[in-house]
C-alpha cells in the first residue's frame, strides 16, 4: 500500500510541474517611456529595477487548461513597451489582442490558466499594472506608476504619479508627486482606500463612502456637502480634481 500512494503522489507532482511554463523578457527604455503589463487572472508584482534594465518574468499555472494555450506577447512601440497575457479567443466575441493602452480585447470563458508577472522598473520609467482576477503591487518605485483591476487590492509607492482602481479590493498608494495634469480618481466599491501625499498638495477634493468614514490630515475649506460620508471642499489653493469613492470601506486621506 505505501508503494502504490509514493507513485500517486510522484504523478501528481510530475503534473503539477508539467502546468508550469515561465516567459522572460528583458530590454533597455528610456526615462518617461511605459512598462505595461496586462493580464486576466492572475497577480502583477512590481519593483524597481537593480539593474538599470526593465525585466519581466511571467509564470504560467493551471489545473485543468493548457498554460501552453496562452501566450505571451510583447509590443514594443515609441512609447515603451507592452507585454500581454493572450487567452484563446472565445466564440462569438472579438478576438484576444495585446495593444499598447487600455483598449486591448481580453475575453477568456473555461479557462483557469494564472499568469503570475514579476516586473523590474527602471528609475524614470512609467509603469501601467492592468489585470482583472488578481491583485497589482508597485513598490519602491521612482516614476509614474498606475495600477488597475477589477477582483483585487491595489498597491502602489511611488516618487512619482500614481493612479490606482479597482471594484473589490483595496487601495494602498503613496505618491510622491501630486499634480496630476488631469486630476486624479481612485475608486473602488469594496475595500478602503488609503493616499498618502505631499504635505503641499491642493486640489479640489470630493470624497465619498457609504458604508465608512472619511479620514483627511489636511484642513479644507468647505465647498459643498459635508458629513460622516461626504466631503467637498478645498485643499490647499485647490486647482485639480482629486476624488476618493468607495462603497463599503473607509477612506483615509493622509501626508507622506
Amino acid at each position: 500500500m505505501r508503494a502504490v500512494v509514493t507513485a500517486v503522489l510522484l504523478a501528481g507532482a510530475t503534473s503539477l510541474a508539467f502546468a508550469q511554463t515561465d516567459f522572460t523578457w528583458s530590454g533597455q527604455l528610456g526615462s518617461g517611456q511605459t512598462l505595461e503589463i496586462k493580464g486576466i487572472n492572475g497577480d502583477i508584482h512590481a519593483t524597481a529595477s537593480g539593474s538599470g534594465a526593465a525585466e519581466v518574468h511571467a509564470t504560467k499555472t493551471s489545473r485543468e487548461s493548457d498554460p501552453n494555450g496562452v501566450r505571451i506577447v510583447t509590443v514594443p512601440s515609441a512609447s515603451g513597451v507592452t507585454i500581454c497575457a493572450v487567452y484563446p479567443d472565445v466564440p462569438g466575441k472579438e478576438p484576444n489582442t495585446c495593444e499598447v493602452g487600455p483598449n486591448s480585447h481580453s475575453n477568456t470563458k473555461n479557462n483557469d490558466v494564472v499568469v503570475r508577472f514579476d516586473v523590474h522598473v527602471p528609475a524614470g520609467v512609467k509603469f501601467v499594472g492592468r489585470t482583472v482576477n488578481g491583485e497589482v503591487t508597485a513598490e519602491g518605485l521612482s516614476g509614474d506608476a498606475e495600477g488597475h483591476t477589477v477582483n483585487g487590492s491595489v498597491k502602489v509607492s511611488t516618487t512619482g504619479l500614481a493612479r490606482a482602481n479597482t471594484v473589490n479590493g483595496s487601495i494602498d498608494v503613496t505618491t510622491g508627486r501630486a499634480d496630476w495634469p488631469d486630476g486624479a480618481k481612485f475608486s473602488t466599491v469594496n475595500g478602503g482606500i488609503t493616499l498618502h501625499v505631499p504635505s503641499f498638495l491642493s486640489a479640489n477634493l470630493k470624497a465619498s463612502v457609504l458604508n465608512g468614514e472619511i479620514e483627511t490630515d489636511f484642513p479644507i475649506t468647505v465647498t459643498g456637502a459635508v458629513s460622516r460620508r461626504k466631503v467637498e471642499g478645498t485643499i490647499g489653493s485647490g486647482g485639480q480634481n482629486l476624488t476618493l469613492s468607495t462603497v463599503n470601506g473607509s477612506i483615509r486621506l493622509k501626508t507622506n
